[in-house]
This record gives C-alpha cells, structure tokens and sequence, in this order.
C-alpha cells in the first residue's frame, strides 16, 4: 500500500528583506544632501529676514514709546521694550540687517582683495609672490580689535569705520588661500598646454587659474561669515559702531546689560539674535562645503 507524501507547502515571502549596501549607501547620501541643502538654505532665510526685517517691523526702532520696560507678549510689544519705551523687536530686526549685510560687505571686500592678491601671486611666482605673500604676512601680524580701535578714535565711532578697519585686516586670509589653489592648479598639464598653446599670462589667469579656486573661496567664505558677524558684535559691544541711538545688536547688548536682572529681555534679545545669526551661518556655511565637496 502506497503511503501519500505529505503535501508541500510554499513558505510565505518574508515582509522585510536585506536591504543592499549600495542601496543603504544611495539612500544615506539622498538623505544627507537634503540636510545639507537644508543647511545652505539657511543663508537665504538669513538674507530674507535682514532685507523684509525692517519692512515688517511694528514700531519705528528710534521712537521712544509711552511704557517703558515693559515685558516680552505684552500688547503690540511682542520683545517688550527697553527703558526709554522703544520696542525691542523693532531694533532687533533692523539690527539683524545692519550685522548681517555688514558682515557681507566685508567678506565681500576680502574676497575682490585678497583674491586679486592671491591670483597675482600664485599666477606671476618669483619675486612678485615674495613680495605680495610677506605684505600679506605684515597685514596678518595686525591685530584687528586693536587696528579698529585705532581707525576709530582716528575718524571717530560709525559703522563705516568700523568695516574698514575689519577690512583691513581681514582679507589676507583669502589671499592665501587662493594663492594656495592657484600654485597648484599652475603645476596641471592643461595649464602647461595653455601656455604652449601661446595662452597670454592675463587670460590664462583668469580663465583657467580662477576658476579653479571658486571653491575654495565660496567655501571659506561661507563658513567665516558666523566669525565675523562675532567680530563686528563685539566691537559694537565695545562702542566701536554707530552711536546711540542707532540700533546695532553688540551695543544693544551694552547698553543694557545694566538691566540683565531685572529686565532680562533688554539685553537678551540682541545677544540671542547674534546668536542665531552666528549658528545660522556656521550651519549654512557647512551645507554649501559638503554641497560643492559632492558635486
């Protein structure tokens, strides 16, 4: 007699599945490009808020209201007021502008300097890059608080002077980095055939030199915005800016810590917006480093 085989049956296909490393890989680096456009997008909104700040701003920032000191959510007065009645949010809106597009035009003066300097150095070597490299080194050894200080009892407090002291001393950094970039793009093979193409020294420096250290220029400059947003809030706080009453955060800062135990949001709110303005940079400057390392 026949014994009937046990019926066979199909197991049921498991729910989770190994997933591949490489589709682990693609699916971490999707997820960390998103972050770091996130991040980058920091600047744009940092932007935004320094340009429609002052725009939205409910109150005029140098108009001393009728209740003074009075506390954050309290009426019209969403950062309350400072001790003469003027609302905080206002000053610290217009504030947040003057910081941040000051810091911008400083950067931005480093950048035309120093690069103009970096590329004439690295691209002319010799004696030319001697002699560039060792004024770079003299305006290196300056120290900025001091020089700003200096310029100021000079020319008197504003903000002006203020940035052209900073300038002064800030722009050596990006001379040497992009003389860096440049001494070692010069030593490529498609600069030699450039040169024995009879590429001129001017368009060779500036069409296939220049280029190359864009980079290196966005990125260092992107992640020193949060320094010297820093920079210009502690000269500020030291009465190196614009005088009373214009609303800068680093005199905000000063001119009220005297209420810090009794009325804590008069100098709270402008060192909590250099605070953010800082990690904002720092974060954006991050993002724009790991978006160009990756493209």
């Amino acid at each position: 007699m026949a014994v009937a085989e046990p019926a066979v049956r199909a197991l049921p296909s498991p729910r989770w599945r190994p997933t591949p490393p490489v589709a682990s890989l693609r699916r971490l680096m999707a997820r960390s490009r998103r972050a770091d456009l996130v991040a980058a997008s920091l600047f744009v909104v940092a932007t935004a808020i320094a340009l429609l700040g002052p725009l939205v701003a409910p109150h005029n920032p140098l108009a001393a209201g009728p209740y003074e000191n009075v506390p954050p959510f309290h009426g019209s007065n969403l950062l309350g007021t400072d001790a003469i009645g003027r609302d905080v949010l206002s000053r610290v809106l217009y504030g947040i502008r003057t910081s941040w597009f000051s810091a911008l035009a400083v950067i931005a003066s480093g950048v035309v300097i120093g690069g103009a300097v970096g590329l004439a150095a690295g691209a002319a070597g010799g004696w030319v890059d001697g002699l560039l490299m060792r004024t770079t080194d003299a305006f290196l050894a300056l120290p900025g608080p001091i020089i700003a200080i200096c310029v100021v009892a000079a020319l008197g407090p504003s903000l002006r002077n203020t940035l052209i002291a900073v300038g002064i001393v800030w722009w050596p950094f990006y001379a040497r980095i992009v003389r860096g970039e440049i001494t070692a793009l010069s030593a490529r093979p498609h600069l030699e055939a450039a040169k024995l193409a009879g590429v001129g020294p001017v368009r060779r420096a500036l069409r296939h030199l220049l280029p190359g250290a864009v980079p290196a220029i966005v990125v260092t400059a992107s992640l020193d915005v949060a320094n010297l947003l820093v920079t210009l809030a502690g000269l500020s706080f030291l009465g190196l800016g614009s005088p009373e009453p214009a609303p800068e955060l680093g005199a905000m800062a000063a001119q009220n810590l005297q209420y810090l135990l009794s009325d804590w949001w008069e100098p709270v709110m402008p060192a909590l917006a250099i605070f953010l303005l800082a990690m904002a940079a720092n974060l954006g400057g991050d993002g724009i480093r790991n978006l160009l390392r990756r493209s």
